[in-house]
């Protein structure tokens, strides 16, 4: 399968590029940021902030002497500071004593380590920010339940509701606690369920749906749902021939298929539609820690219905955006530690085709959905630069560590020789995550 087969699955070669550039402008811009503003905080000189490679399209200098530059290539960007020899600051040119303070080869210890850590930290800065802005957009359930808009079931699916209900309970569950009180282990295994809700102040039951419809809420980037162009909001009616009238119905029979294809029916805004889905084998972290492998499509579910919300605290938000970042931290740390030692399938390492499918497939799922995915790579560049690879930020951290315990930093050979070790297991990695993106792991 070659490129150009790929990336159309995906919105087009024009969303998919864009989005990937967006994407990858913004965490860069954020990144060299980082390191322009605390270098100049303390007293290292920026020659040139660079967001992108190759020939300049748009460059001004500042009254501080920067030269701020958009390039032709935009895959990245530098920051070139006063004496540096080249954009990754390692080695240096000629310059008089008296500028020599304000190079990063003559700036302090200090200096230089806060400049270098400070493009990861923004990344992460940003991820914070991003996750924290979303969830208080976007808010909590509020408690009493209440409906404030409905997805669009098929005809064979019981609907008394409407919105504005007020639920009360679902079968025997009352939501006294709110949302976090339903749960489908707790509810009838029934397609019809006596739903108790309050409408205009009279109490009254009626009938609905099991609240997990087989609704596809959101579909997976890289995934066989979306190899067949299965959409968010499609209702599976049957899996090989079998009714469903649960998510969880969907889950097992994907799961006992074991692997083979499956034939969905599928209703979607009126039209019933049939898909042949081969579930792929995916290495899934568990919360306790390493990973489980299982069969999936790449759908994803939950409650049919979209509940009125309230915005949480502010403090609120930024646990839950502290928290998402340890929780991207931790799984990708742990999938790397298994992806080493054989655990589980290099299949989970993606390059840069994989990186701009996604991005075009997320700015297709809606606004919400492509900024999110934009703070989760943040957070992934961020932790990636931490790294202690020569080339990397993270390898400058090191021989940082190193010129504090010695006393002089590494000569000029080593690090020239730790540079090209660095910088080939970069292409490497590149190189394989791009044969994995597409041609081993299509």
């Amino acid at each position: 399968m070659d490129l150009t087969q790929i990336l159309p699955q995906f919105g087009g070669v024009a969303l998919t590029l864009v989005a990937f550039v967006i994407a990858l402008s913004i965490i860069v811009a954020i990144h060299e940021y980082g390191h322009y503003i605390v270098g100049r905080w303390s007293g290292i000189h920026a020659e040139v902030f660079s967001l992108g490679f190759g020939p300049v399209l748009f460059a001004r200098r500042d009254s501080r002497g920067t030269v701020w530059q958009v390039a032709a290539l935009p895959f990245g960007g530098y920051v070139k500071f006063l004496g540096d020899a080249n954009a990754a600051s390692v080695g240096g040119r000629a310059v008089t004593q008296e500028e020599r303070r304000r190079t990063m080869l003559g700036a302090p210890l200090w200096a230089r380590s806060l400049t270098v850590a400070a493009g990861p930290v923004f990344n992460f800065a940003l991820s914070f920010v991003m996750f924290a802005a979303i969830l208080m957009w976007q808010g909590t359930p509020a408690d009493p339940v209440r409906i404030a808009s409905l997805a669009g079931l098929p005809p064979g699916f019981a609907q008394g509701l409407e919105e504005g209900d007020e639920v009360l309970a679902i079968g025997p569950v009352r939501l006294d606690g709110g949302m976090q009180a339903l749960s489908s282990e707790a509810l009838p295994r029934e397609a019809v369920i006596d739903w108790t809700v309050r409408r205009d102040g009279a109490e009254m039951v009626v009938p609905g749906p099991f609240p997990f419809a087989p609704i596809a809420l959101g579909i997976n980037p890289d995934s066989a749902a979306r190899s067949v162009d299965m959409r968010m909001g499609d209702v599976i009616l049957s899996v090989d021939g079998a009714p469903v009238f649960a998510f969880e119905e969907v889950v097992a029979a994907v799961t006992a298929g074991e692997g083979r294809p499956l034939t969905f029916e599928v209703w979607r805004a009126g039209e019933t539609l049939t898909f042949v889905v081969t579930p792929r084998r995916t290495d899934l972290p568990r919360e306790e820690g390493g990973f489980e492998t299982r069969w999936l499509v790449g759908i994803s579910g939950g409650v049919f219905f979209v509940p009125e919300t309230v915005t949480p605290s502010l403090w609120q938000a930024m646990a839950d955006a502290a928290a998402q970042i340890q929780r991207i931290v931790s799984a990708s740390i742990s999938g790397l530690y298994h992806m080493i030692s054989g655990a589980i399938s290099t299949c989970n390492l993606s390059g840069p085709v994989g990186i701009a499918q996604a991005s075009g497939a997320m700015a297709e799922q809606g606004g919400m959905s492509f900024l999110w995915f934009v703070a989760v790579l943040s957070t992934a560049v961020g932790l990636m630069n931490l790294f202690p690879v020569p080339i990397l930020d993270g390898g400058h951290l090191v021989f940082h560590a190193w010129e504090a315990v010695t006393g002089k930093p590494p000569s000029d050979g080593a690090l020239r020789v730790l540079m090209v070790a660095g910088l080939s297991i970069i292409l490497t990695l590149t190189a394989f995550a791009i044969m994995n993106d597409v041609f081993l792991c299509p």
